[in-house]
């Protein structure tokens, strides 16, 4: 149920919980990090708001050397991934027959066009779609929801999945296995710390802005220094692998509301319980959306 998308985060079954190091920055603190540790990864677990990079960080890859990752280069496979159901999206740059879902949401709290209205007042411009050619500004947020239901990764692509593909529930890749600089399979450990060991030609590392690197780290692929540290074996020193992380910090500013029409007089128990009945009967309603536009 999209608006209940919050409970799976901090919950061990779905979330692998990281958290960072000390941040100085933040007298110390340290900030958590939730991951999804289901089919699906962290598009299980998220928000499900659909915002893409903006073209400009990808423009600055290929300057760098990511011949092929220019904006241009990475939009005809947005467009081949999304199936958006918003009539006001930007054709020119989303997608419409992919297996991945967005949609609008309801946009019927005034709430909605009263914020929107009020960042236009204060002088921020106004973007009809945060996914098209402007994406700077205020705008409604796209989520991935389709027929009421989160479109997570998992839905959209494994729902049927090819015949070609062989799911290992319930097992975690530790370890790379190397030879003359390529890898050539992969180490996992199964339930009950049974080791399993794959032999593979071509490898694809997918396991999140987090786990990546550190599955490259174990592997004997990151800063030299850190590895020989914990008796890693070097196989290349790079010293990139686990730098550089960035993560937006998630900042709540809550206003009084001056008329009863926020959602707080529906979330005692029997509100609740009348949110969630009405959602598994028709998948609609207010359980059917993440509240963010």
């Amino acid at each position: 149920m999209p608006s209940a998308f919050y409970l799976p985060i901090g919950d061990a079954h779905y979330d692998w919980r990281f958290a960072s190091t000390p941040q100085t920055q933040l007298n110390d603190r340290r900030i958590s990090c939730p991951r999804g540790r289901v089919m699906g990864g962290s598009s299980a677990i998220n928000g499900m708001v659909y915002v893409r990079g903006n073209a400009a960080d990808f423009d600055r890859w290929a300057e760098l050397g990511a011949t092929g990752w220019g904006a241009n280069d990475v939009l005809p496979y947005f467009q081949k991934a999304e199936r958006s159901t918003d009539p006001t999206r930007d054709l020119e740059y989303r997608g419409t027959e992919g297996p991945l879902v967005t949609s609008a949401g309801s946009q019927a709290n005034p709430l909605h066009g009263a914020f929107l209205r009020a960042a236009q007042e204060a002088g921020y411009p106004y973007s009809n779609d945060l996914n098209g050619r402007e994406q700077e500004g205020f705008g409604t947020l796209p989520m991935t929801v389709s027929g009421g239901v989160r479109c997570s990764t998992a839905r959209a692509y494994l729902t049927n999945p090819p015949h070609n593909l062989t799911i290992l529930r319930g097992h975690q890749a530790h370890r790379l296995r190397l030879k003359a600089g390529r890898c050539t399979g992969v180490d996992l450990t199964g339930r009950g710390g049974q080791r399993v060991r794959l032999s593979a030609g071509r490898t694809v590392v997918a396991c999140g802005a987090v786990g990546s690197p550190q599955l490259l780290q174990l592997s004997g692929i990151g800063p030299a220094a850190e590895l020989q540290k914990l008796d890693i074996e070097v196989a290349a020193d790079r010293p990139e692998v686990g730098a550089n992380l960035r993560d937006h910090l998630e900042v709540y500013v809550q206003q009084t509301c001056t008329q009863p029409v926020t959602l707080n007089a529906q979330l005692d128990l029997l509100g609740k319980a009348r949110i969630g009945a009405h959602w598994l009967l028709t998948r609609n309603g207010l359980g059917a959306t993440n509240h963010f536009e």
